[in-house]
């Protein structure tokens, strides 16, 4: 399908569509407004058009502030960025379920009923304050609508300039935030949670990850916590754990043999362990490694992986990605633990900046939580200037550091999985080394440090949410909670 016709076919629930539950369906109305506007808007262009130009003529006309368009012309416009808007939802429905993996109990078809609701039959235009949807009838005349589509909703929300988030983002970013679908997902643990209901909900998988005395504690949370709240059925927020059953906890746990002296400290492992959970919900739903493909229906392993020189059957294909999504996991704490270690000798024998050692962890813990400037730090911890936070912290550098320890890694252990699994010779031939190599650095780029570097790079009020940053600040953590002990 060609990028054109998404602005004429719309993807539509199906149930007489042979397992897929959608088809992409022609609408000859917005097909001829679409093709007679493109046209005109190459006619009067003096520049070559991209995607981002059309979709946003469209979006001018389709907007109620543009007083010199019809009704009929507003509304065949949102037509066809009604359809086109439809395949990326279709698309974000494909993505989140690949992002939960094989092990899960739905489909993305499951997730196509909350949010693929728009059948292209009716016209649809906003009214003047862009609040409330209108049907625009055939005599011309508009009532509003008492049903809201959600191709409709995205347009409302979108505000479109040459600067701003694609409409292929902006679609799939409010179909993640989807209240409907985000109330299914929410069993699977694609939610934001407090921290008792992060807890509440720990399955037996998630667990595996955490040591015995954590696991100790989620169970007497469960015990305790999640008894309570079954018989009282409440279905409101979680709140905090009251005093009567903290001291239950510590009851439990004492006979167990975990030493906890108060209930505030208590407090402070059981949000210390949620932590580590929700960290497995980020790893757990991270990009996924193979794509969709719209040609074929079908999803396909990432260019970035190594798959040339790879002849392998599904089930180890299969067995490859889950390798391959384990093991950046694992090489990215490793290698982020062996730098920061090194740093932290670094600093130690270094006459300088010995006396500053002690600011390093919490100097990232500032950068990192509360996306502080070097300067600011500087001036906190009492610098005499923003080179000398510079110099301590160093957060390019130590990204960088981490990077090239875990491309390493993984090529490593990449290496000897494919070995293992019998799919190259032993040992692999020179040309093989540096494909994989190459494919094994793309990828850690994109999953990981392509995000992070452009965090580092980001001026004031800046975000770090990216894989990188919360695996740092879930160490820096770790560290300073064993350095008290």
């Amino acid at each position: 399908m060609n990028c054109s016709s998404r602005y004429w076919t719309l993807c539509c629930i199906s149930l007489c569509s042979e397992g897929k539950q959608y088809k992409c369906s022609l609408v000859p109305e917005a097909q001829e407004f679409f093709q007679n506007f493109l046209a005109e808007l190459l006619f009067n262009s003096v520049t070559p058009l991209n995607q981002k130009r059309i979709q946003m003529a469209l979006h001018s006309k389709f907007h109620p502030s543009s007083l010199t368009v019809s009704d009929s012309e507003r509304a065949q416009a949102g037509l066809c960025l009604r359809c086109y808007v439809s395949h990326a939802i279709l698309k974000a429905c494909k993505k989140l379920d690949g992002s939960f993996g094989i092990k899960k109990s739905f489909t993305y078809q499951d997730l196509l009923r909350f949010v693929l609701d728009d059948d292209g039959k009716k016209l649809v235009i906003l009214d003047r304050e862009c609040k409330t949807k209108l049907i625009l009838n055939e005599d011309g005349q508009t009532k509003e609508s008492d049903y809201s589509l959600f191709t409709v909703e995205i347009l409302r929300t979108y505000h479109p300039s040459e600067s701003s988030m694609s409409l292929d983002n902006w679609a799939e970013l409010k179909t993640r935030q989807n209240q409907d679908l985000k109330k299914f997902l929410s069993e699977f643990g694609l939610q934001h949670l407090s921290d008792w209901a992060i807890l509440n909900r720990a399955r037996h998988r998630q667990l595996e990850c955490l040591s015995v005395r954590d696991r100790y504690l989620v169970k007497v949370f469960h015990a305790v916590y999640r008894r309570d709240r079954c018989q009282e059925g409440q279905r409101r927020k979680c709140p905090d754990p009251n005093e009567a059953q903290l001291q239950e906890m510590l009851a439990l746990l004492q006979e167990r043999e975990v030493v906890i002296n108060t209930s505030d400290q208590l407090m402070g492992e059981l949000k210390q362990v949620a932590k580590q959970l929700r960290q497995y919900d980020v790893w757990s739903n991270i990009e996924p490694l193979e794509k969709y493909d719209p040609e074929t229906e079908n999803y396909t392993i990432r260019t970035d992986l190594p798959q040339s020189s790879l002849e392998l059957s599904d089930i180890e294909e299969q067995e490859f990605l889950e390798f391959l999504h384990e093991q950046l996991r694992l090489t990215l704490t490793e290698a982020m633990e062996q730098e920061i270690q090194n740093r932290l000798r670094e600093l130690a024998n270094s006459r300088r900046y010995s006396p500053l050692v002690e600011r390093f962890i919490p100097g990232l813990q500032l950068y990192y939580t509360e996306g502080r400037s070097l300067r600011d730090i500087a001036s906190r911890f009492g610098m005499t200037s923003h080179d000398q936070a510079q110099r301590l912290l160093n957060p390019g550098g130590l990204l960088r550091g981490v990077r090239t320890l875990m491309v390493q890694q993984l090529l490593d252990k990449t290496l000897n999985k494919v070995q293992s699994m019998q799919v190259t010779e032993n040992p692999p031939p020179p040309n093989y080394l540096r494909t994989l190599a190459e494919q094994i650095e793309a990828f850690a780029d994109e999953q990981v440090f392509q995000k992070a570097t452009a965090e580092i790079r980001t001026g004031r009020k800046r975000s770090m949410n990216s894989l990188y940053a919360q695996q740092l600040l879930l160490y820096c953590q770790q560290y300073v909670d064993l350095d008290k002990e």
